[in-house]
């Protein structure tokens, strides 16, 4: 293109005054026309040597321009979007298309906290992107990211804002808004909230309501068992399983040999031993219809499928289940992470331990401590 080369050639000679007005013609140029790769970068070389001497307010103004540009030079969008000023780079990190996910992640881990909050801002955001601004970003960018429903959260990124909500009750209700969050994450972030906020939860979501009822029930109400801790059978499935566990036996071949033969007391000694939860905890997630409770239980334990569907078989009305309900159970199962069932599990485990404390009338034997 013969203009642009005449215009490059321009460009060391002419005055400031003489270079802007260049800017803004090779701008308007690229904007309206239509080119072919390597002409776009022609572009993005001559309008690169351009804005090296204009001011921050004419950088900024460009940046507005190219930012919403699907043809924008991709190595002049990435030199603005790496400038200080936030009113530069601001616009292209929050419009442009030409903005990869390699670009935006190096921008987040080494720029400031106006660049992160700009980022969180994109109509659409990447998992990989939004794990780098809820470990590194501020309270504004991990309540921008939880606000922004185009932004994608792995379960890592969940988990980072779960953990940072513990301090910020506005970021648990942002979180608990949203409906992308998997159950037993959700479960965990309801742990974490207010009353007020559980209630507000409800009301806004009326598809988890119920959901976060029996959470509610979980930390405050006390389990009419199937068999009671006061019964005889309850202290003696406690006193060989203790024995056991005193040996060194529990583990997962004794607890499939107690399920198989239908050892409700046991299996429910045993899993409140390994996982250090009260036995209303362990025989709620058994019996409960929802057995998402006891998928992640056998998973943070690390239990074979094998295992985990002998427990459900144990928990089940009259020991059925469906063909259809088992395999998405087993799927669930597959899905499910050993290390984000672990931390689910420390929530309740925590979540029980302060209950206890407060109200010594709801406290159940304590089991490892036999």
């Amino acid at each position: 293109m013969s203009f642009l080369q005449e215009l490059d050639v321009a460009v060391s000679k002419g005055s400031p005054e003489s270079r802007e007005r260049a800017l803004w013609y090779a701008t308007d140029l690229l904007i309206v026309g239509r080119y072919t790769d390597d002409e776009i970068w022609m572009f993005g070389e001559v309008i690169g040597r351009l804005e090296q001497d204009i001011e921050t307010a004419a950088r900024a103004q460009l940046a507005r321009r190219l930012a919403r540009a699907d043809n924008a030079p991709v190595q002049l969008i990435n030199k603005l979007a790496f400038d200080d000023s936030i009113d530069v780079a601001g616009p292209v990190l929050r419009e442009s298309v030409r903005l990869d996910n390699q670009t935006l992640i190096a921008n987040a881990r080494s720029k400031s906290q106006q660049h992160l909050l700009a980022i969180s801002q994109r109509r659409s955001i990447d998992p990989e992107v939004t794990d780098v601004l809820v470990t590194r970003g501020n309270r504004e960018v991990v309540r921008s990211v939880a606000t922004n429903s185009g932004a994608q959260l792995s379960n890592f990124g969940i988990l980072q804002m779960i953990k940072r909500s513990e301090s910020d009750s506005i970021l648990i209700e942002e979180m608990g808004r949203r409906k992308d969050i998997p159950r037993h994450l959700f479960q965990q972030l309801i742990a974490k909230a207010s009353e007020n906020a559980k209630k507000r939860l409800g009301s806004e979501r009326p598809e988890a309501a119920n959901q976060i009822r029996a959470l509610v029930t979980d930390v405050t109400g006390s389990l009419h068992s199937k068999f009671g801790p006061a019964s005889r059978s309850y202290f003696n499935a406690k006193r060989a399983v203790a024995g056991q566990h005193t040996l060194g036996n529990l583990n997962e071949k004794l607890i499939l040999e107690y399920a198989r033969s239908h050892k409700f007391e046991e299996v429910i000694v045993a899993l409140s031993l390994l996982c250090s939860l009260p036995v209303d905890v362990v025989e709620r997630a058994l019996i409960n219809k929802n057995k998402e409770m006891t998928l992640i239980l056998t998973k943070a334990l690390e239990f074979s499928w094998e295992t985990a569907m002998s427990l459900l078989f144990l928990g089940a009305p009259d020991h059925r289940i469906l063909a259809q309900d088992l395999d998405e159970m087993k799927r669930e199962f597959d899905r499910l992470n050993v290390e984000t069932s672990r931390s689910v599990l420390r929530t309740y485990q925590s979540r029980k331990q302060a209950v206890a404390a407060d109200s010594d009338d709801r406290r159940l034997p304590q089991l490892h401590k036999i």
